[in-house]
């Protein structure tokens, strides 16, 4: 057992959770651009979308409290999910790319280290200080 990370290592090698969230980010990002890349969706709504989850931190601006349920509602699976499954089985495609330029956004930060943040300030996230 590693005193370290309190995990054991397959072959010495640490799977540490926030090693194991950051490898899932990376796949869950570059999972949602190949789908995106496989629908011939339009780049531009692409870089037009991706950052728009972080829209959610103006949500700050009323305190933590409501900033980090902005934050975390924009930056989880479940939102894009559920769109992604309504414009899916609702037959609309702008839904379908939306979603997976979400997922990607919400990839991307788990690969990068961000976590979903308590309510007591902006830095704390279920990932550890920032």
């Amino acid at each position: 057992m590693s005193s370290s990370t309190g995990t054991r290592g397959v072959r010495g090698l640490a799977l540490a959770p926030r090693t194991l969230l950051g490898a899932e980010g990376v796949a869950l990002a570059v999972a949602g651009v190949g789908a995106y890349w496989v629908r011939d969706a339009s780049w531009l709504l692409f870089a037009l979308l991706l950052f728009a989850p972080d829209l959610s931190m103006l949500g700050y601006l009323a305190g933590p409290r409501v900033g980090s349920a902005a934050y975390n509602l924009a930056h989880t699976l479940v939102a894009p999910a559920a769109l992604l499954a309504a414009g899916l089985l609702g037959g609309v495609p702008l839904a379908v790319d939306a979603a997976l330029v979400w997922v990607v956004h919400v990839g991307g930060d788990r690969a990068l280290g961000y976590g979903l943040k308590y309510p007591t300030a902006f830095g704390d996230t279920h990932l550890g200080r920032l």
